[in-house]
């Protein structure tokens, strides 16, 4: 086979196929009637409907609306907020101190803005007391991942004498809890399509508020 023709038929095969493009577009329009009518109340005819397509057409990609749902919430696990500290390093985070703290609280507010994240996020509220699988993965990929991890790094940090000693989980707890709230509040404001202005500056607020209290001032000598 001549060099040329492989590199054609990679290049080819690399290519997204129909049958994908159709299934994205399914996943795409049945997570915006979740996040919006809610699971249950939405039907295979809905999804079908807003497509402008037959019920057939979508049961040659997923099997029933149970399994879209499953795709849907493994995309959960790729989502902004669930990945806040994919691609880091680790081990060197803690000496960034605030800024890294600013950097998660950005992620937040962001996510608020985008589409597909902010109707991730909605399904995971709404569906986190009705579906087990869902409760899963809040539990293994945000809280046993980020909310540990922020932990590891505020305790790197107080043994670097960059903020107070204190129980590093229950901080990791408290920075987090009022993102989500905040990330809640502008859900619902744009929901009912009041202004978020309010609510946005909340985020950096928080960090500023949160780093204040914890940060540890260096004593300076004169000797």
């Amino acid at each position: 086979m001549q060099k040329g023709a492989s590199m054609d038929e990679k290049s080819v095969n690399t290519l997204p196929s129909k049958g994908s493009k159709t299934k994205e577009k399914i996943l795409k329009v049945s997570l915006k009637l979740f996040a919006t009518k809610g699971y249950k109340a939405t039907t295979v005819r809905d999804i079908a409907g807003a497509m402008g397509v037959k019920q057939s057409a979508l049961y040659n990609h997923f099997k029933n609306k149970d399994e879209i749902l499953e795709t849907l919430i493994s995309n959960l696990t790729s989502s902004a907020i669930v990945q806040l500290f994919e691609g880091k390093e680790s081990g060197m985070l803690y000496k960034q101190g605030k800024s890294l703290l600013a950097s998660i609280a950005t992620t937040f507010k962001l996510s608020g803005f985008d589409a597909q994240n902010e109707a991730l996020y909605k399904l995971l509220m709404q569906e986190i007391f009705r579906n087990e699988r869902i409760r899963e993965i809040y539990s293994e990929y945000f809280y046993q991942e980020n909310v540990k991890k922020l932990s590891g790094i505020f305790f790197s940090m107080m043994q670097e004498e960059m903020i107070k000693s204190s129980d590093p989980l229950l901080l990791a707890n408290e920075f987090f809890s009022p993102l989500f709230f905040y990330q809640m509040q502008v859900s619902l404001l744009k929901l009912d399509k009041k202004s978020t202005s309010s609510i946005v500056t909340m985020f950096e607020k928080h960090v500023d508020l949160f780093w204040d209290n914890i940060k540890l001032e260096r004593q300076t000598t004169l000797f």
